[in-house]
């Protein structure tokens, strides 16, 4: 288990040298990579953090299993209704709307691997301002992309944002400990219970995770069939408190 575990150091002990190299590039003039307007270290500027930071319209409530926007309080939801999910809950960074959507553009279709630093601290944020925190034990696991999607963009956009998000949280993560059991069609076309479908039995976890809390990170959210499918291969391995980690949560899905 340890050879694919990336251990980092404990929260509140850096070393020297990285503690002078992450302050030395968190005050680097860099562009915003939304608007082009000043930022540092490869952030976003003030103005497009507030923006995006709207979208998730703290006023109105969300299902506290799959943070679905909901129209009223007291509604429930209709995805966790018709199929509960197995992971516990989910902790969103932004909606998938615009301004937030072009962050996620940039990195799986324009190939900006840089903006892994941005969508990071995002979700560090969504994860520090959360009600319930994480256990200082969870482990971060990616959803490891399709070969196909492997091909195309020579990196995995989920294990990025886990690799990023690992140190600002002081955790863990895993290098590839979740695989594939097979290759499927791309989901785009399918409706909500033909993604379920195609993801069941997607994921094997490679890991012994007994009695270990895990962190699901994933770049987008639709319907959570392929967050489903990853949470139930974690289960299956032993872990408990299975939470899924998104930069990105599609405000509706119909």
């Amino acid at each position: 288990m340890n050879s694919i575990i990336a251990h980092l150091p404990a929260p509140g002990r850096p070393s020297r040298l990285a503690s002078a190299g992450r302050w030395l590039c968190a005050r680097i003039p860099t562009p915003c990579p939304l608007c082009a307007n000043r930022a540092v270290g490869g952030y976003l500027c003030l103005g497009c953090t507030n923006d995006i930071r709207a979208t998730m319209r703290q006023r109105l409530p969300r299902c506290q299993r799959c943070a679905l926007r909901l129209p009223a309080e007291g509604a429930q939801c209709p995805d966790c209704i018709a199929l509960a999910p197995a992971y516990a809950r989910t902790i969103a960074a932004f909606d998938y709307e615009t301004p937030a959507d072009e962050l996620i553009r940039l990195l799986k279709s324009g190939l900006r691997y840089s903006v892994t630093r941005a969508l990071a601290a995002l979700l560090a944020e969504a994860v520090a301002n959360s009600d319930v925190p994480l256990l200082p034990n969870t482990l971060l696991i990616a959803v490891p992309s399709s070969l196909a999607s492997l091909r195309r963009r020579g990196f995995n956009p989920a294990g990025e944002i886990a690799r990023v998000l690992a140190p600002q949280l002081g955790l863990n993560w895993a290098v590839n400990g979740l695989r594939r059991e097979r290759e499927g069609a791309r989901q785009t076309s399918l409706d909500r219970q033909g993604r379920l479908r195609a993801t069941r039995g997607l994921f094997h976890c490679v890991l012994p995770l007994q009695d270990v809390p895990v962190a699901i990170v994933d770049d987008v959210m639709t319907t959570g069939g392929t967050l489903d499918a990853a949470a139930r291969a974690v289960l299956k391995a032993g872990a408990v408190a299975v939470t899924a980690l998104v930069a990105a949560r599609a405000p509706t899905w119909r």
